[in-house]
């Protein structure tokens, strides 16, 4: 009687933890995911992660729920990419950049002065070139689930800049990327890396000369109060990125896997359409505000052109190959 008891409780603990799971995945909620962002509530890229939420909600019946951390709520960028990588965040939105250190054949993706213009660089992402990109951030344990419009990225100084020799000896921000130290180098500043958020007060208290960016950055930011010299010589292209952690999506049905990723697919042209809007928002309002604008001659900005010579000379064969076929695209 007493081994009959013993075994009879033995099975019931042993299915024990398997009932209790049953019962939790019936009475759980939605599944959570997180995005952090950088920038604020209204700008164009976390308005596009919006639209990507609102997609997935309806496309899963609500099983799927996206929230948005926007305004550098779960981090800088590269600290947000450390944790996307671990699983503890599920995913983010971050420029290209950023996303470099980990699939080196993104840094082809921000050559200065590669694309024609926005439609040639979507040609590109929208291709063979930007899918085999996306397949290659698996080995670091991301899935990349699409990209996004940035807009084209030029110089804003607490001096007037007119000319590539203007810049020799300045002492520039950029992005905390090795391509974008080279570039600043290859023109004759001195390239400061630092995060986005200590840029304002670096340029204010005078430890930078200026940085690099795009209109609706350079307005959303108010770095315009504090270096009101805007240089338009669109030197790069860089993309968003939207980067998955293998390891969360890992765990997701082949399903929902694919719903999210064209859920943000389907968001990028709402994207688009809102960063254009914002870019002429933006440089009437910093023109309204006071900033000088330099518009570059064809003949200064081959100067530009012609100065980024030793940096492809320094990149690695694989980038140029691929900097290569970007530039057949047709």
């Amino acid at each position: 009687m007493k081994k009959g008891l013993t075994a009879f409780l033995i099975g019931l603990f042993a299915i024990f933890p398997f009932t209790v799971f049953l019962s939790s995945k019936a009475s759980a909620g939605p599944m959570v995911m997180r995005v952090g962002e950088t920038h604020a509530q209204d700008y164009p890229t976390t308005k596009g992660l919006y639209e990507f939420a609102r997609l997935v909600k309806e496309r899963s019946n609500g099983r799927i729920v996206i929230e948005i951390y926007h305004s550098k709520q779960l981090g800088e960028e590269r600290a947000v990419i450390e944790q996307v990588q671990l699983g503890a965040v599920e995913m983010t939105r971050v420029s290209v950049s950023a996303a470099s250190a980990y699939v080196r054949d993104l840094d082809a993706l921000q050559l200065p002065y590669l694309y024609r213009n926005s439609d040639h660089m979507w040609k590109v992402l929208n291709g063979p070139i930007g899918a085999e990109i996306l397949k290659k951030l698996e080995a670091s344990n991301f899935i990349g689930t699409g990209w996004f419009e940035a807009g084209s990225r030029n110089f804003y100084t607490k001096r007037q800049v007119k000319t590539v020799s203007d810049l020799k000896g300045m002492k520039i921000r950029v992005q905390q990327a090795p391509l974008m130290v080279g570039m600043i180098e290859a023109l004759g500043a001195v390239a400061a890396p630092l995060p986005f958020g200590e840029v304002y007060s670096a340029l204010k208290t005078g430890v930078i000369d200026g940085a690099e960016n795009n209109w609706p950055s350079y307005l959303s930011t108010s770095h315009y109060e504090v270096a009101k010299y805007f240089i338009v010589d669109e030197h790069t292209r860089v993309p968003e990125i939207t980067l998955g952690s293998k390891k969360v999506f890992d765990k997701l049905s082949k399903e929902d896997r694919a719903l999210i990723i064209k859920a943000h697919q389907d968001a990028v042209p709402y994207q688009i359409k809102l960063w254009n809007d914002f870019e002429k928002v933006a440089e009437k309002a910093v023109r309204e505000k006071g900033s000088v604008i330099t518009e570059v001659s064809p003949a200064e900005k081959k100067k530009f052109m012609d100065a980024m010579k030793p940096l492809y000379d320094k990149q690695p064969a694989e980038i140029l190959a691929v900097a290569k076929k970007i530039r057949e695209v047709k």
